[in-house]
This record gives C-alpha cells, sequence and structure tokens, in this order.
C-alpha cells in the first residue's frame, strides 16, 4: 500500500463525509427504477428516510422496523418501514470526535438491544471523554450498561508488528450475534473477535491488510465482507465465508470496490459496493458519489448487479424479499423486490445459483 493504512485508519478518516458535502444525493430522487434489465425492468429503488447523522450499522428489529445507528448524533433511531416515520429508540450514547465511529452498529437478541461504539477512547487525539470502545446493551431509552469493552482488550492484545495500524483500540466497525454471544469485526486492526455475553473477549481469526467491513451468520457459518485495501482494486472488494470451528475464510465473490456490508436476504447471499473507488488516493477516502451497488452473490464467484447509483452505502438490512440501504450521508433506500432482479437471467430467483443451497 501507498498509504501503508486499512480503509479506517488514521486522520484520513474524516474523507470519508468529504462527498457528502460535494455530491448531492441522488440528483435529489426519491424513487426510480433499479435499473439492472432490460429497459430497467428491475426493483423499484425509493428512498423512505434522510436527514440522520453518521450513519453505518442498521438492522430490522423484532418488531419489523429498521433501527440505525446514528454515530455522530449518539443515537439509534427506529424507522416505521411503512411509512418511514423516525423516532429515537436510544440516545445520549457516546460521540466520536472522528467522522467515523460512535455508535456504528445495532443489533438485536431477543427483544434487548446492543449497540456497538467505536472511536471514542483516549487514543483519539483530543478526546478527553475517556468513553468505552466496546458493546453497549440498551436498558433504557437513555440508559446502557457497557458487557464488553473491546476497545481496552485490543490495547492489551495489538495485531502482529506487521500489521499497520496507530490508533491502539482499533475501529471496530460490524457485530454480529452467534451462539453465545457476538462476533465483530474491526477494520483497522484487521481481525474478527468473539464476545460472550458475559463479556469474555477472544480473537478469532487475524487476518492481512484486507479491511474486513460488515458481517452476518447463518448457525456456524460466517459470511464477512472485506473492503479491500488502497487502491480498492475491485479483485479486493470481497465477501468471504468461515466456520466459527474453522475460521479459515474462503473467497464466495469478487469483483467490486468497498464492499461495505453482507446480509442474507429471502434469496440467497447479498452484499453492498460503496461504489467505484477513485483510485490511488489516501486511505479512509469514500468511493465516487452515486457509484454504489445492492449486489448479489452468485455461485461462480462473481456479483449480480440488484441496484445501482447508490450513494455510499454502508450496509444493508432485509425484511423479506425487500432490502433496507442505509448511506453514509444519513439516508435510507427501499429496494422492493429483490429476487426479480435479472429475472430474465439464469442468476435471478430463489431456486437458482443464488439460493442458499450451495453453502
Amino acid at each position: 500500500m501507498t498509504t501503508r493504512r486499512t480503509l479506517l485508519a488514521g486522520a484520513a478518516i474524516a474523507a470519508l463525509t468529504v462527498s457528502t458535502l460535494l455530491a448531492p444525493a441522488m440528483a435529489s430522487a426519491t424513487e426510480r427504477s433499479g435499473g439492472n434489465g432490460p429497459g430497467g425492468d428491475g426493483p423499484v429503488v425509493s428512498m423512505i428516510a434522510s436527514g440522520m447523522q453518521g450513519t453505518i450499522g442498521s438492522t430490522i428489529g423484532p418488531d419489523g422496523a429498521l433501527y440505525v445507528a446514528e454515530g455522530k448524533a449518539g443515537q439509534i433511531t427506529r424507522i416505521d418501514v411503512r411509512t418511514g416515520a423516525k423516532t429515537a429508540y436510544a440516545t445520549g450514547l457516546p460521540i466520536t470526535l472522528l467522522p467515523l465511529g460512535g455508535a456504528i452498529d445495532i443489533t438485536f437478541v431477543g427483544r434487548t438491544a446492543y449497540v456497538l461504539v467505536t472511536t471514542v477512547g483516549d487514543d483519539i487525539p483530543g478526546d478527553t471523554t475517556n468513553e468505552v470502545d466496546g458493546i453497549y446493551r440498551v436498558d433504557d431509552p437513555d440508559s446502557y450498561t457497557v458487557i464488553a469493552d473491546l476497545g481496552e482488550w485490543s490495547r492489551l492484545n495489538p495485531p502482529p508488528p506487521d500489521i499497520d495500524f496507530f490508533l491502539t483500540r482499533g475501529v471496530q466497525y460490524a457485530m454480529v450475534p452467534v451462539w453465545g454471544g457476538f462476533l465483530v469485526t474491526d477494520g483497522h486492526h484487521n481481525r474478527v473477535l468473539k464476545v460472550t455475553m458475559s463479556g469474555e473477549i477472544t480473537e478469532v481469526e487475524q487476518f492481512r491488510n484486507i479491511v474486513p467491513t460488515g458481517i452476518t451468520a447463518l448457525g456456524p457459518l460466517v459470511f464477512m465482507a472485506e473492503a479491500g485495501p488502497v487502491p480498492h482494486d475491485p479483485a479486493t472488494g470481497k465477501v468471504v465465508a468461515f466456520g466459527l470451528r474453522n475460521p479459515q475464510p474462503r473467497d464466495l465473490a469478487s469483483g467490486y470496490s468497498l464492499i461495505t456490508d453482507v446480509a442474507l436476504g429471502a434469496c440467497g447471499l447479498y452484499a453492498v459496493s460503496q461504489g467505484d473507488s477513485p483510485g490511488e488516493v489516501p486511505a479512509g477516502s469514500p468511493a465516487l458519489p452515486d457509484s454504489g451497488e445492492l449486489l448479489k452473490v452468485n455461485h461462480d464467484g462473481t456479483f449480480a448487479v440488484v441496484a445501482d447509483g447508490l450513494d455510499l452505502p454502508t450496509s444493508v438490512a432485509f425484511k423479506r424479499d425487500t432490502a433496507y440501504v442505509t448511506t453514509l450521508n444519513g439516508e435510507v433506500w427501499k429496494v422492493e423486490d429483490v429476487s426479480s432482479a435479472g429475472k430474465h437471467s439464469r442468476w435471478a430467483g430463489c431456486f437458482g445459483n443464488g439460493s442458499f443451497g450451495a453453502w
């Protein structure tokens, strides 16, 4: 790497938000075609919410609503997916001084919410609050219990010397519940951690400079997104799979830059690409505006485009056959009838090469 740091490293993290100031959000459209089939006959894409701050992670909650982590507002926002109405579900979470961080991801175990908080520790230049980088259990709308101090564990258990990093507490990016606890990706220390419900932390896998981002699981089978190192060649934007008992990853698909999340939909495995990388740029630079895609993972190692023209997507969550894509600039876009994408092609539907069967 020319810059010798990951996507989530250094002062260059600030560049992640630059394009939200330079480019309008998807040409100010609120509805359009997915544009991925003959004559643009793909799914309909519509914006259902906007105006949020520092949005990375999201999930469908037990009530069927979408919950989005607003890192710059220190809150979790509930979005009614039918009306787009927003309400504050939890407030008062730590806020980072960096453009990326604070409350970065949200998940549920049963009806209890857990929030991943990052880049709020004392290794952040100028931060005097000394908050905890870790997993917070939501007890009440403004009350939390820290169940795992991931930042302190990372400080005491640094990556190998040949992994280039400077934030000693890491940059935890995403989490997923698994049997007995959670898996957490760290895009700065390039590893996956296991956290039990009692807060015990262990390392599942240490990677080279692959920049792990989003993560999901199906029983003991784990799917993980990789943004890849600068210059974010499409070949290094990947979705991989590994087992909890055998954490050696195998590639499932590659070919798109800056894969930021992966999710299980009604008809297969999907991912979001933040879009086309500008090339040899400082680590942390965003993709080009309006170049992101919602992708389906094919079983030949490729991706199929479900919807394109997305502006810096950061996460995706599914409710049946509808995808909800959250973007860095505080928007949520609904992609309806996802399995109809390219319905005349051999990759479409729940029963072709995109189905769960081969996994």
